[in-house]
């Protein structure tokens, strides 16, 4: 654990949430290698973003994790030189790599140790494979730079003939921006590899330092103006510089080289440079033994514009892509404690309860509608839910980061079971809150697991019932009816429903003579305690199974289902809320009680009428609709607050669709308003209450809850009870 007193904590922090970004990255450059669509800047992103955590890694004196990105880089090194062209086997590696790469940052954030033989036993894989040889480990040591001075450890040079010919000497310019730092890149590492090719020498200006009062971590202050006497050619200078290009201003010059036109400097020459330099830290070429010093060194301090020249410069930025933003590049973000959203998120809950309670006192107050205070009120109305929307918005996440995290669980899983398991995913742009994204990640961890050991078969029975040898899994997400649906489905052998059922009657779940239908079959999967692993495994087999998947989900206000083809495979449908903190509803009147109904699960309402109503058994009825009957309920009854109507003929009902198609009629007393509620969860208290997703506060001070009408429908009991008059009139 960090010390909060620590200055460097806050940059310490910073480095590891960069190190998530740029782990991702990595993970879907080498997702792309692995379905065989990378081209070179898929390669450099992988290469990168390895680099990078190296280089951050050092500033902090993380040993473990810098030995490890050393050599994980210069694989990956190979690759991109084309040295060596990865295969299916390798792309595995790479991705254990990362994987191991992503647990070694865990560990040095925490603080904890990481197994070393783990470590060493996939550096052996990666040397053999690739066939890079052992190299030296690197030391976090070697990152420090105390003051200015630079230990560059130059190699030795063989001696030179009596009259060599002439070495090109080249003059750089490397003055970096925030940008660079915030990245994670070190110019120290660039020093050193244009040490490697040749002679250097190098000043630094220190000048725009300022007192330790004013300091800026991560605040560019120092350049550099160097030498380089070489037999490469530039393009390896160049090669040096590749991936902090536009992250500062770079010039190459290869002395006695025709100067540049001076017109040819451009606007992008000024915005590479570092932003608002002091006029004293404006850089220049250094004169090199045996050429003639630069015209500005004198005594006289020069200008911005005479600092260097354009004939001096050879920019080496690559031409930047037009955006079609007038060149306003990516957007600018900021991260912001979670904490200070929630809080903001809270308060915008308790605005939109002040807006229903000034909403309900106008109402009482019985103004003319369109008098100036209900103009007012209805802009306010509008404006409250304007805040709210995008205060949501801040919250939502992409569910890609929750997708990449199953990649690795996959990966583990079929390793585990000796099965080759292929991870599809689709709709990973679609957001989600990020307490669901948090709160999902355990339930779609066991998902997957399960998917991997019971619903694919082993390679032998693939091929055997005609099957490709690698079994898919496809995880997949998307907007539906104002919720998100994610699926985890496998093309394996289905749900073995006879076995099933004989392992609930064995385990006293079920009676021997329970007659079940394929749907309710598959529910039993959600029993606690239910398990169709015959051995104690790393997977399955202690007994702890869907039934802690269910109650993860219902926790967050979803469900799940269950779809199952014997021989084709299974669909594991999970429906949440979109967010944990508002929602439109419906607020309804039962037997004296308000309740409020999730807008986005009623199709419609409708008034009964006699010829609608059909009796299906002594106790049930059900609701003739365009044509298709849908069973009738009584919520009041259903809910315990009454006994069934004698009649329903004139009753009001909310016809409520479910997410596999399914619908049923609830019957309500009375209809009041549609509105925004804020969601107050009564888990921690209450734990599950069937049929109850939470409860909120409406504008008059009350307490309503909020139902889960899918949750109802599933465990009704379907009582109305209807008199015989309105039988009568049913036909």
């Amino acid at each position: 654990m960090s010390d909060p007193n620590d200055p460097m904590a806050e940059i310490r922090a910073s480095f590891f949430i960069e190190c998530e970004e740029l782990l991702e990255a990595a993970q879907d450059g080498l997702q792309t290698m692995q379905d065989g669509a990378a081209d070179d800047e898929t390669i450099n992103q992988v290469f990168r973003a390895v680099h990078s955590i190296k280089g951050g890694a050092g500033a902090f004196g993380l040993e473990e994790l810098v030995s490890f990105a050393h050599q994980y880089e210069t694989a990956l090194d190979d690759v991109r030189s084309g040295k060596f062209t990865p295969n299916e086997d390798a792309m595995l590696l790479f991705l254990g790599c990362c994987d191991l790469l992503a647990d070694l940052v865990d560990s040095a954030r925490d603080g904890t140790d990481m197994d070393a033989a783990r470590v060493e036993s996939l550096l052996t894989q990666l040397r053999d494979v690739v066939g890079i040889e052992e190299e030296e480990e690197v030391s976090a040591d070697e990152f420090e730079v105390t003051g200015i001075s630079f230990d560059l450890d130059l190699p030795d040079l063989p001696d030179a003939d009596a009259e060599p010919a002439p070495t090109p000497v080249y003059d750089i310019l490397f003055a970096p921006n925030d940008d660079l730092y915030g990245l994670g890149n070190e110019p120290l590492f660039l020093i050193r590899a244009l040490a490697a090719l040749g002679e250097l020498e190098l000043q630094c200006d220190y000048s725009a330092i300022p007192d330790i009062e004013q300091f800026i971590p991560g605040t560019a202050y120092m350049s550099w103006s160097l030498t380089l006497e070489t037999d490469a050619p530039e393009a390896d200078i160049h090669e040096v510089f590749e991936f902090v290009d536009g992250l500062g201003k770079i010039e190459i010059r290869e002395q006695g080289a025709p100067p540049s036109d001076p017109t040819e400097t451009t606007e992008a020459d000024e915005i590479a440079q570092n932003p608002n330099p002091p006029a004293e830290a404006e850089l220049q070429a250094p004169a090199s033994a045996g050429s003639d010093p630069a015209p500005d060194q004198t005594g006289t301090e020069p200008s911005s514009e005479e600092a260097v020249p354009p004939a001096q410069a050879a920019l080496t930025k690559k031409p930047q892509k037009s955006n079609g933003d007038g060149g306003k590049g990516a957007p600018a973000t900021v991260r912001v404690d979670l904490e200070r959203i929630d809080r903001l998120v809270n308060l915008v809950g308790e605005l939109v309860i002040n807006q229903a309670m000034l909403s309900q006192s106008v109402t009482e107050a019985d103004l003319p509608p369109n008098s100036a205070v209900a103009h007012g009120l209805e802009e306010f109305m509008q404006l409250t839910r304007d805040i709210q929307d995008s205060v949501m918005m801040i919250r939502a996440q992409p569910v890609k980061s929750l997708f990449q995290r199953m990649s690795r669980i996959i990966r583990e899983a079929s390793g585990a079971v000796g099965k080759t398991v292929r991870l599809r995913t689709e709709g990973e742009a679609t957001e989600v809150d990020k307490t669901v994204i948090e709160r999902l990640a355990d339930p779609l961890t066991h998902m997957i697991r399960n998917a991997v050991d019971h619903g694919l078969e082993s390679t032998d029975a693939r091929v055997a019932a005609g099957k490709p040898p690698e079994g898919i899994v496809s995880l997949t997400a998307a907007h539906r009816s104002g919720r998100v649906v994610i699926e985890v489905s496998d093309d394996g052998g289905g749900i073995n429903r006879p076995k099933v059922f004989d392992i609930a009657v064995s385990k006293g779940l079920i009676p021997a003579d329970a007659q079940l239908t394929d749907s309710e079959i598959d529910n039993l999967l959600f029993l606690p305690g239910f398990s169709t692993a015959t051995e104690v495994s790393n997977l399955s087999g202690r007994g702890v199974g869907m039934d802690v998947v269910r109650s993860a989900i219902q926790a967050l206000g979803g469900r799940i289902v269950i779809q199952s083809e014997p021989g084709t495979g299974t669909t594991f449908s999970i429906s949440l809320p979109l967010t944990l903190a508002v929602l439109d509803g419906m607020v309804v009147q039962v037997a004296g009680e308000t309740l409020v109904v999730p807008l986005n699960a009623i199709i419609e309402t409708l008034t009964l009428a006699a010829e609608d109503i059909r009796a299906l058994g002594p106790e049930t009825n059900v609701v003739q609709i365009r044509g298709q009957f849908v069973p009738l309920l009584d919520l009041g009854a259903e809910l315990g607050f009454r006994e069934p109507l004698e009649s329903y003929v004139g009753g009001i009902v909310l016809l409520i669709a479910h997410e596999n198609g399914d619908r049923a009629a609830l019957v309500v007393d009375s209809i009041h308003d549609q509105r925004q509620v804020v969601i107050k969860g009564l888990q921690d208290s209450y734990g599950h209450v069937p049929g109850v997703a939470a409860a909120t506060i409406l504008g008059d001070g009350q307490i309503a809850l909020i139902l889960d009408p899918v949750d109802i429908t599933a465990h009704a009991s379907g009582r109305t009870n209807q008199a015989a008059p309105a039988l009568s009139n049913a036909g």
